[in-house]
């Protein structure tokens, strides 16, 4: 995204404001490939565990949903804990977020943010119940979880927590604990997706995402200004 960002003559930030994600990008673009195998199986795998937690996954009905054989998935992922990490590191949206913050590390917040919050609702766009329930095998502490959870606390979340750091230092945004400030931020846009359809039902009219997103972006910057 970086090089992309040069050979266009733009900001990362504005990539991933207008994208999203790479693959959104590339799909814009008509780049999208078909899936390969472990592309399936992630997705199928998402699935199963957003229905039916990672206690309940059965890797062999996970090949089968898939469309691999058993022998396939084992190769790819050699049990619970590996597929649970690739899931994490897949689908969550902490690499996105620590892609841009490690391009715009100084950023004023008033474009970081903006690019950072685009970039987790395009993370949780379609699969908002799903991860959340990621969110809860990750804070469960079991052993298949392990892996994982150090992947999710190594980047993206730290990264973001510094930066906060440091721009309340710079007193560029109110003092506050800087885990709460991304609370503050990722909460609203999860409520928004998950409540999304009701709320189209409630008032066909209303906002859109995107407008909806900017409004989020909007209340938590000026919560947040000094």
């Amino acid at each position: 995204m970086q090089r992309l960002a040069d050979d266009a003559g733009v900001g990362v930030r504005t990539l991933y404001r207008a994208y999203g994600s790479r693959d959104h990008l590339l799909a814009a673009a008509g780049c999208e490939r078909a899936p390969t195998t472990r592309q399936r199986i992630l997705e199928a795998g998402l699935e199963s565990v957003g229905q039916s937690g990672l206690a309940g996954l059965s890797m062999d009905e996970l090949a089968a949903m898939a469309g691999v054989s058993r022998a396939t998935l084992y190769r790819l992922f050699p049990g619970k804990e590996a597929l649970f990490d690739a899931l994490v590191q897949t689908f969550s949206p902490w690499q996105p977020v620590a892609d841009i913050l490690a391009a715009s590390s100084d950023g004023p917040p008033d474009q970081v943010i903006p690019a950072i919050a685009h970039a987790i609702a395009d993370s949780l766009s379609g699969r908002a119940g799903m991860l959340l329930r990621i969110v809860l095998e990750l804070g469960s502490y079991e052993p298949d979880t392990a892996a994982a959870r150090h992947h999710a606390l190594g980047q993206g979340l730290p990264d973001l927590v510094g930066y906060l750091e440091r721009q309340m230092n710079a007193g560029r945004l109110r003092r506050v604990p800087a885990l709460v400030a991304c609370q503050l931020l990722a909460g609203p846009i999860l409520a928004g997706q998950l409540t999304q359809p009701l709320a189209e039902a409630m008032e066909p009219h209303g906002p859109d995402p995107e407008e909806q997103l900017d409004q989020i972006v909007g209340a938590w910057q000026r919560a947040m200004a000094p």
